[in-house]
């Protein structure tokens, strides 16, 4: 499947991460793209009926959420996961996304 970047906000964002963390959520995005549909936990896990996060475990856990569409998966948002749950706030954020692409 192909990779897509909504928007360079979320380029910047990983720039913007530990070089160790980087690695590993470049190479949590070449697993999505290898696996698509079939990439489960501990990598990805559903979050509504479309939206997926991408999941890196390390010094910086990092959630970026995706969205399959067509022969594509789109990636949204990514931040920094400092809590168990996931804030809404940022859940919402990758639903305006979402709608934007529509």
């Amino acid at each position: 499947m192909q990779i897509r970047i909504f928007d360079n906000s979320l380029e910047k964002f990983i720039k913007s991460l530990e070089k160790s963390t980087i690695a590993k959520v470049l190479r949590a995005i070449d697993l999505l793209e290898l696996f698509g549909h079939n990439l489960k936990l501990p990598h990805s896990r559903k979050i509504t009926k479309n939206l997926f996060e991408l999941r890196t475990r390390g010094s910086q856990e990092v959630r970026i959420f995706y969205i399959f569409r067509g022969t594509e998966i789109v990636l949204l948002h990514g931040f920094i996961k400092k809590s168990q749950k996931i804030p809404r706030k940022e859940i919402n954020i990758a639903i305006q996304k979402m709608k934007a692409l529509d």
